[in-house]
């Protein structure tokens, strides 16, 4: 035990060596904890796979800097990892509970027009959705293009016409 408490310290007077052996062991808790989640987590970037990277380094941090007792802290990581899993598996077969937790998609401009309530709703100016075409449609006109979305991740889509390269 005390030669734990020399590598790791005790309490929030720990040393560099401490506090690093404490990041390393943690990072691997963390990495653990990632894939309990599931590798959505950290590939969507939707509102609710951000939550977990934010809840896990706020929480797990605590670790590090012995702000927190270790072991209760990674339990309290565990359930938001664990959460986040069975809100995501649940959210696959129920559509009204991924509409709730992971959004939807909104169509930003199609037949020529601009939808502009989405466009405000989802604080989407018309420079963006125009840069939005020239980056991902390679054209500068909204004349190209058939349909615009922003996803759920907050990314915008865009869908060109038939015959347009």
């Amino acid at each position: 035990m005390e030669t734990l408490e020399n590598i790791f310290g005790v309490g929030q007077n720990l040393t560099a060596w401490q506090m690093s052996a404490r990041a390393f062991v943690t990072f691997f808790i963390t990495l653990f904890l990632i894939r309990i989640a599931g590798m959505r987590s950290i590939g969507k970037k939707s509102a609710f796979d951000t939550i977990i990277t934010i809840m896990l380094g706020a929480v797990l941090s605590r670790v590090i800097v012995g702000a927190s007792a270790f072991f209760p802290t990674v339990a309290a990581g565990f359930v938001i990892a664990i959460v986040h899993r069975l809100l995501a598996m649940i959210a696959v077969k129920h559509k009204w509970l991924e509409k709730i937790i992971k959004g939807q998609q909104r169509q930003l401009y199609s037949n020529g027009k601009i939808n502009w309530d989405n466009m405000h709703r989802s604080s989407v100016s018309e420079s963006d959705l125009i840069e939005s075409v020239r980056l991902l449609a390679n054209t500068k006109s909204l004349n190209d293009i058939d349909e615009a979305y922003i996803e759920s991740n907050g990314e915008i889509s865009i869908i060109k016409k038939k015959g347009e390269s």
